[in-house]
């Protein structure tokens, strides 16, 4: 048996890909500027969506549409865009928690 419960635990070694951000090579700014990047991209992402879901639905009354599926598509991204934000701050909320219940 084992007598380190937490070696199987291993960091992540390049965690700059998981955020689509590029980091400096010596890691200097670490992982803390990282969720934030994650968060600030997925806010941008609900904007962009909401913006096109707007033009679409814009578009779509005025009669300048060939296709109405599009503003279907649209309206389904820009909703797809709001729950992932809510689901991320809904987990790091959850994290937030599980660490303020931790006794040290």
């Amino acid at each position: 048996m084992n007598t380190q419960p937490f070696s199987v635990i291993r960091p992540i070694e390049n965690a700059a890909a998981l955020g689509g951000t590029q980091r400096a090579a010596n890691g200097s700014a670490g992982t803390d500027g990282m969720f934030a990047d994650i968060f600030k991209s997925a806010i941008d992402n609900v904007k962009t969506t909401d913006q096109e879901k707007n033009e679409a639905q814009y578009l779509l009354a005025t009669g300048q549409m060939d296709n109405p599926a599009e503003a279907t598509i649209a309206a389904t991204k820009a909703a797809a865009a709001v729950e992932l934000l809510v689901q991320l701050r809904n987990k790091a909320l959850d994290a937030y928690s599980e660490l303020t219940r931790i006794n040290l």
